[in-house]
């Protein structure tokens, strides 16, 4: 063989490994984005349920500084987060913007009370939980009224359940896809060299023999592969910090390190399953069954 025709079946074999590294790595690229939506589920339910305003009207001539030192009573119920007070002044700002700056015309004096805006932590977001904060909080001789949207807690629930159900089947389905695109891609390159494995069977080579060198091959395939889509899942993150800023604070970066893992590990253990049976069907072909 001459000196030209090594160097184009050498650029061949270097084509080929590359492609077949670019499409596990566009595979696992997909993994990890699902994983990185699947350990951050519990993240973007928190802060959903976070954000969930309970407003704590106040009665009709209750002064700033009374509901200020009510305000510290309600911080001291278990499962409240924060409390945000709502002076007359900002009430009528924010009426006005609503309602028009008229509104105020037909009263003689302001119907606006102060008012608290209270925030509960994620785990007490529920109905019985709230109803019992509820309850605590109008037992004050301030309080007129505890408003705050029933459906729209029951909805949250049950809409975040569902959604982390289908986000759960998705990624299985996923990694599903993902084994067989990553199968079919390993059985292209590993087929063009049934020859040589039905030539080292010739002479004797076992099975664990053959299978060897390419198990060693799948398992850097699959590690370069995995670290190319994690740099590409990091280049993502990067510019979903610079893009959507508020979004990027919802997702918990300590879980990236297992997101990451997730990708590295599903590399190398798809890489090598697909190899170990690629390479033991064609081990186990006929000379006949190799030219089809």
């Amino acid at each position: 063989m001459s000196e030209g025709e090594s160097r184009l079946i050498r650029r061949r074999l270097v084509g080929a490994w590359l492609s077949t590294v670019v499409s596990i790595s566009l595979v696992l690229f997909l993994v990890g984005v699902a994983s990185l939506l699947l350990v951050n589920a519990r993240s973007v339910s928190d802060y959903f349920k976070e954000n969930l305003q309970i407003s704590v009207m106040m009665k009709t001539g209750v002064s700033e500084e009374s509901a200020m030192a009510f305000r510290s009573v309600i911080d001291s119920i278990p499962g409240v987060r924060q409390t945000t007070l709502i002076p007359v002044e900002q009430g009528v700002r924010e009426m006005s913007e609503l309602l028009g700056e008229d509104f105020l015309n037909v009263f003689e004096i302001s119907p606006i009370p102060v008012s608290i805006d209270v925030s509960l932590n994620a785990d007490h977001v529920w109905a019985d939980s709230i109803d019992v904060i509820r309850k605590e909080i109008l037992t004050s001789p301030l309080v007129d009224e505890v408003v705050y949207q029933q459906s729209l807690v029951d909805k949250l629930n049950t809409n975040l359940g569902k959604i982390s159900m289908v986000l759960g089947i998705f990624i299985a389905l996923l990694l599903f896809i993902s084994f067989v695109l990553i199968n079919n891609t390993i059985r292209l390159n590993v087929f063009s060299k049934r020859f040589s494995i039905h030539t080292m069977k010739l002479v004797g080579a076992t099975k664990a023999f053959i299978r060897g060198p390419f198990l060693v091959q799948s398992v850097f395939q699959g590690m370069f592969s995995a670290l190319v889509a994690i740099a590409m899942l990091v280049a993502l993150l990067f510019f979903i910090r610079r893009e959507f800023v508020q979004l990027f604070e919802i997702f918990s970066l300590d879980l990236l390190l297992v997101v990451m893992g997730i990708v590295f590990a599903s590399g190398i253990i798809i890489c090598l399953l697909s190899t170990y049976f690629v390479v033991g069907k064609l081990v186990s072909l006929s000379k006949d069954e190799l030219y089809y």
